[in-house]
């Protein structure tokens, strides 16, 4: 397993995350020799795609069982303990890949929205972003409407998807002064809550940009396992009880 680099957050960081739904930390997540380790796991992975796109490398870890050392790190678990509790679970992880000039934009939404009917609750689903890449404004960098955690689900309407990550985004205007944009040194990490309005511009610099999202839910929620898209999806056992007795899996 990588090496811890901090023993979770602060109080005033957790308050400040329930408030906002998000937390800049401005500190690494892992130690320079487990970074570098991920940084050429992803590398690898990327050289690997095939006919995906640098954005679509989604749930690696199904198929690269070295991710583990950094999904269940007790430096991330630690972190993620810290705001939803003991009981945890992994849901997914995701390496997104904006390229130089051509990285799409991706719309403003709620993660939650997409999984709506998944949980029984989104309230203590939670991702950790870290900034495989530096991560600014110019090469597409995050950026999340603070407090809309707590709106419940926006309305949404479809776009155009050749210029976007997706093909819908919530019909609500997103002003520009309404944003705190993630930017994040490589190596740095963000988090956020699965019910935050965020969404991220387009690559028009020459500089890459990529995050590897690592998303983390508590195992007092309830899976619905009639959902279909719970049907093939993996979920893992990370630390505590499974309070909700969900079908996860144990490593």
């Amino acid at each position: 397993m990588a090496t811890t680099t901090q023993k979770g957050l602060s109080e005033k960081e957790r308050q400040f995350y329930r408030d906002q739904g998000y937390l800049l930390t401005e500190r690494p997540l892992f130690g320079n020799s487990e970074f570098e380790r991920l940084h050429a796991i992803f590398e690898e992975h990327l050289s690997n795609k095939g006919a995906l796109g640098a954005d679509e490398l989604d749930v690696p870890h199904f198929k690269d069982a070295r991710l583990f050392d950094f999904l269940m790190a007790d430096s991330v678990l630690e972190v993620v303990g810290s705001l939803i509790g003991p009981n945890i679970g992994l849901w997914s992880s995701h390496f997104i890949c904006k390229e130089p000039m051509v990285g799409k934009r991706t719309p403003w939404h709620e993660d939650s929205a997409y999984w709506e009917g998944r949980f029984d609750s989104f309230d203590k689903v939670v991702t950790v972003w870290l900034a495989i890449d530096p991560s600014f404004k110019e090469n597409g960098c995050m950026g999340v409407v603070p407090g809309t955690h707590k709106n419940g689900f926006s309305e949404y309407k479809e776009i155009d998807g050749s210029t976007a990550t997706f093909d819908t985004e919530i019909k609500m205007t997103v002003n520009d002064a309404d944003v705190v944009w993630f930017e994040l040194e490589q190596g740095h990490y963000s988090l956020h809550d699965s019910r935050i309005i965020h969404g991220a511009n387009a690559n028009k610099s020459s500089h890459r940009r990529t995050g590897y999202t690592m998303r983390y839910f508590s195992t007092d929620l309830i899976l619905n396992r009639e959902h279909p898209g719970n049907k093939t999806h993996k979920i893992y056992h990370c630390c505590g009880e499974n309070k909700g007795n969900n079908p996860l899996i144990y490593l």
